[in-house]
Parts: structure tokens; sequence; C-alpha cells
């Protein structure tokens, strides 16, 4: 019985001594919790070695990677446009021109998006496709407009001007920006750029014959058929695939010049029949002379390969002699258009044509019956 409170006491101690355990634990945890996530943060912040080789090792690919691209950009850049020496036999026109030729691109996706590109091409390809548009938004505006503005018959002479206009940039536009598909490609478009040609100049013919001879309707019939005529055989000659060769780039200037050079006839026969003051004042003679000079001169140049002939290399890329030929054809039809809006403005009506010929016809008469 003496022993039972030392066993209580004991008992007692025990718990005591577990309960300061238990509560010693509960407040050590936190603080190995804190010590843990500081040790863990401290190992995250601070690297090994090979993590430090692994980030040193990502920092240099970075202007390695953008090296290696700069070099496929040049690449690209090399490969798009290629010196006179590395064309095919087909691409070769112009050994004046050295260098920033397109290569063959047998994608249409690429030839079309060389628009946009700078090579020997490029200004050929603007300078009438920006004639194309320009031309196509004058037709439309003329045909919208209402007969009582613009009469029909205008419509007509004037809208056949236009659209003769408009096939030949257009086809012009095509064959520069697609030359450089292949040889077969090449040789169609081109055919259908020496027929634009050739279109334009019938095209051109037409408002002005009809009205510079409108009361004279069978000098006005003859002179449209010998120029359609005339224009039937430049496109026949424009089938020939020889046609497009550099070989005969004179005598394919020399066809146009002399197709061209037929307007001549009629304008001196025009002067003779009214006289010099009246064709070169409301018949709007002197714009023909204008227009025919603006042609001849292109051609002259396109022929003789100036500028870059006297200077090989310098004009590869501006001012070529291609180049000019197309400024100078843009502004031949937009000073032969302006013509024609003179000349239109002062034609005679149907009624005055009768009143001339009515009095014709009466002498006649009289002096064969009399």
């Amino acid at each position: 019985m003496e022993n039972e409170p030392l066993v209580k006491n004991y008992d007692s101690d025990e718990q005591d001594v577990r309960r300061r355990l238990l509560a010693d634990r509960t407040i050590s945890e936190p603080n190995h919790d804190k010590d843990s996530q500081s040790t863990y943060s401290r190992s995250r912040s601070t690297p090994s070695g090979d993590e430090k080789d692994d980030s040193i090792d990502t920092v240099l690919d970075v202007p390695t990677k953008c090296v290696e691209q700069a070099k496929e950009v040049g690449k690209l850049v090399v490969q798009y446009v290629v010196d006179h020496t590395h064309l095919p036999h087909w691409l070769l026109d112009n050994e004046y021109l050295v260098s920033g030729h397109r290569p063959p691109m047998p994608s249409f996706n690429q030839c079309f998006a060389s628009i946009f590109r700078i090579h020997t091409e490029t200004v050929n390809i603007w300078t009438h496709l920006v004639g194309t548009l320009i031309f196509v938004i004058i037709f439309f505006y003329l045909v919208t407009r209402p007969s009582s503005e613009v009469p029909i018959e205008k419509k007509i002479t004037f809208g056949l001007f236009f659209l003769g206009a408009i096939t030949c940039l257009l086809f012009s536009t095509l064959y520069h920006t697609l030359s450089c598909h292949s040889q077969q490609v090449s040789k169609v478009f081109s055919k259908l750029d020496y027929c634009g040609i050739s279109i334009l100049i019938i095209a051109s013919f037409i408002p002005w014959i009809y009205y510079g001879f409108y009361c004279e309707f069978g000098t006005k019939i003859a002179y449209l058929l010998i120029t359609a005529l005339l224009g039937s055989g430049c496109i026949i000659a424009s089938m020939w695939d020889k046609f497009a060769t550099p070989e005969y780039r004179t005598c394919r200037a020399l066809l146009f010049m002399a197709f061209g050079l037929f307007g001549f006839v009629p304008t001196c026969h025009y002067v003779l029949l009214f006289g010099f003051k009246y064709a070169f004042t409301t018949g709007a003679a002197q714009w023909l002379v204008v227009m025919a000079l603006l042609y001849i001169t292109g051609a002259c140049l396109y022929a003789a390969r100036i500028p870059e002939r006297l200077a090989p290399g310098y004009f590869d890329i501006w001012f070529q002699s291609h180049q000019i030929f197309h400024i100078f054809v843009v502004a031949a039809a937009c000073v032969h258009y302006y013509g024609l809006c003179v000349l239109s403005m002062h034609q005679p009506n149907f009624n005055d044509c009768r009143k001339g010929i009515a009095p014709a016809i009466s002498n006649v008469v009289n002096s064969v019956f009399n």
C-alpha cells in the first residue's frame, strides 16, 4: 500500500513528459517546414553545375539560330535574282542587263508574287498594270454615262479604243509577269503581247477615222478595211515562234512602226480635204503627230537598247529601254484619247452631212441632164 503513491507519481510524471514532448514537437514542426521550404527555394535559386551549363547553352543558341536564319534568307535572296549568264537560253533577251534577272519559276503563284519584288521586270510590269487600271476606270465611266450626255456612237467608238488599249496593256503585264514561268508559257504570252500591240493600233485608228471622215462614208469604210487587213497581217506575223526571239527585235520594232505610220496616209488625206488650218485646230491632227512621235521614239529606243547599251549593268533595274518604251506607250495612248475628245466635240451631225451631200447630188444631176 505504501508503494501506490509512488506508482501514481511515476505515471503522472510520465504523462507530463509525453505532453511536453508532444507540445515541443508541435512547436518545432512549423520551423522544420520553413527550413525545408527555404532549403528548397535555395536549391531552386542556386542551380547545380549541370544546370548552369544548360543555361549557357540556351543563351548561346539564340544568336546561333539568328545567324542560321539570316543565312537562309540570304540564300533565298541570292536564288531569287541571278545574273544574265545564269539564265537558260529561252530567258536570254538583253545582254546589256547584267544582273537582277528572275530565274525560272515554274509556279504561277511565285510569278505573280514577284510583282511586288525588285528585278529587271518590275517596272515593266507596273507601268502597264497602272495603265490598264487607268483605262479600265475611264472605260467604265464612259459607258455608264447617260445617252443624253454621251451619245451611243461615242460610247461604241471610244469603247473600242479603250478595249484595245486595255487588251494591249493587260497582255503586256501578263507577259512580263509570267515570262519566267517556263518556255512554253513564255512563248504563249509573248505572242499575246505582240498581238496586243496590233490590237491597240487598230483600235486607235477606228475612232479617229470614224470622226475624221464622218460624212465621207466610202472613204471611212476603205480606211477601216485597210487598217483591219494590216493589223491582221501583224497578228499573223506575231504567231511565228521566231518573231519573239532577240534576233528579230529590230524587225518587230520596224513592223509595228510601219503599221503605225500608215496613219499618216489618212492624215494627209484629211489635211488635203479640209485644209491645214482646220486639220490642226478643229481636227486635232497635232495630237496625232505627238502620239506618233511618242510611239516612234519609244520603239527606236527599244530596238537600239538605249541607254543600257551605253553603260551595261547600270540600268538593270531602272530606266532601261523597255521601261521607257512602256511609259511612252501609255503616254501616247493618253494623248490619243485627248485628241479624240477634241475631234469628237467638233464633229458634224448627220443633218450637216445631208446638207452637204444634197447640193452635191443636185449639181451632178443637173450637169447630167443639162
